[in-house]
């Protein structure tokens, strides 16, 4: 019973060691369609849009009011 503890917790101990992206791998995650923002100059337009309408209460530590007038 205790060896199988023993290799169980070893094992568990072991499995997270090749976490990690491999330089061979780079290539993938670096195509278009594996980006999790499509069309990052509208998500930039939004940002600004949400952060000028919530800077009053606090909404993304910007400074300014509520009003947009940053």
């Amino acid at each position: 019973m205790r060896r199988i503890l023993l290799l169980v917790s070893i094992l568990s101990l072991t499995a997270c060691t090749s976490l990690g992206v491999k330089p061979w791998e780079r290539d993938l995650l670096a195509k278009p369609e594996m980006q999790l923002v499509e069309n990052p100059m509208e998500m930039g337009f939004e940002d600004h849009t949400y952060f000028s309408k919530e800077g009053s209460s606090g909404g993304g530590s910007f400074a300014g009011g509520g009003c947009g007038c940053n």
